[in-house]
């Protein structure tokens, strides 16, 4: 990437800086983009996958800047990328992990987290080398994201709100989840509470569909297991691409970026769409969900129960105080930016990121370097 590139991502809110990692004698290579910090320190997930880019972590930085500053948080916002493969053994990803850590040692204004290909172990591991992450095993005072599924807490508040906006009454609908990974497999325990059930699920080696419902609890023995999805007994196996094909009442994306895109979002055939995911939907894939009257609830209101828990875990909160900081400040924020974009005929995406970025901007005009 040329330096012409890196400024074309830039602007008045971020990003701040972008750094680029390389340690050959362990093999690492990683990338660590520092959006916006006005608001505080940054909080960013440490993602691990094989083909991560810098327009990638780019995009995930901003949408934390935007995820923080929408809930309020004393943090700006931040991303980081290790590339590699996270099913690799435990003691050569320990050794990455570790050597990342390092490499941020100096990083001071940013604080990682768990994301995908990482966990709360990994955190242990960055905390024991430089005194500072989040989403940290209970045994270190942290609040385990992953263990009590905060953001798939938050993303059945926002479908709860998103009930008189949508028409998709909870109670008797039906529920596709793409990515029934640690955030995609507790968004379908608590909306199956709520009367949701779910007849389809993928994971990177497929999917599976039963328009009977699906057994989650069976599901997650399965992945606890490193299995498929597509090993569910009773269920039929279908291939992962058609997931958008399926007909349910709520689309879940809950893994990696742009997988709705104009090529392919108008296979989508519900009503209501749950971007667990961060960066889900490209910008025509947005515009063409609300063309055909798709209810999208943005990624960075919809999926910030997670750092959400890990902005108190970090002032020294209690879980009880995490899951009710969720339930408020997803329940306000779904409904002031579909309020909005009611209001204003405008993208639910449009409104998400006007609401955002005016409250980052009000926290840079109180910051000693900003220039009107």
């Amino acid at each position: 990437m040329t330096m012409k590139d890196i400024f074309e991502f830039a602007d008045e809110i971020g990003p701040a800086k972008i750094v680029h990692i390389s340690e050959p004698a362990v093999g690492l290579k990683a990338i660590v983009v520092i959006d916006n910090v006005a608001t505080g320190p940054a909080i960013g997930g440490t993602r691990m996958a094989p083909d991560v880019s810098v327009e990638e972590c780019v995009g995930l930085a901003r949408a934390m800047t935007f995820k923080n500053a929408a809930a309020s948080l004393p943090h700006g916002g931040a991303k980081s990328v290790i590339l590699g493969n996270p099913a690799m053994p435990r003691s050569d990803k320990e050794v990455l992990i570790r050597a990342f850590a390092c490499a941020i040692r100096d990083l001071t204004e940013y604080i990682p987290g768990p994301d995908m290909g990482t966990n709360e172990t990994a955190m242990a591991w960055i905390r024991d080398e430089i005194g500072r992450a989040v989403g940290l095993p209970r045994e270190l005072g942290g609040i385990p994201l992953d263990e009590i599924g905060a953001t798939g807490f938050g993303l059945a508040i926002a479908a709860e709100v998103a009930e008189e906006f949508s028409g998709v009454k909870l109670r008797g609908a039906t529920l596709a989840v793409q990515g029934f990974g640690a955030v995609g497999r507790h968004a379908a325990h608590y909306l199956a509470k709520k009367g949701t059930k779910l007849i389809a699920a993928s994971d990177t080696k497929g999917a599976v569909f039963d328009a009977n419902g699906l057994d989650i609890d069976e599901l997650v023995k399965l992945k606890a297991e490193g299995k498929s999805v597509r090993e569910l007994k009773g269920a039929k196996a279908i291939d992962a691409d058609d997931l958008i094909g399926v007909e349910c009442d709520i689309w879940l994306p809950a893994a990696r970026p742009d997988v709705l895109r104009e090529d392919n979002v108008d296979r989508l055939k519900a009503r209501l769409v749950l971007q667990g995911a961060n960066i889900p939907a490209t910008a025509e894939a947005e515009k063409r969900m609300h063309a055909r009257g798709i209810l999208s609830v943005p990624d960075f209101i919809a999926n910030a129960g997670g750092v959400i828990t890990a902005a108190v875990e970090y002032h020294g909160g209690t879980e009880r105080a995490a899951f009710d900081a969720i339930a408020e400040k997803i329940a306000a924020n779904t409904r002031a930016v579909l309020e909005m974009a009611k209001t204003k005929h405008a993208l639910p995406r449009d409104a998400a990121v006007e609401l955002a970025s005016s409250r980052v901007r009000r926290a840079m005009q109180l910051r000693r370097w900003h220039r009107a």
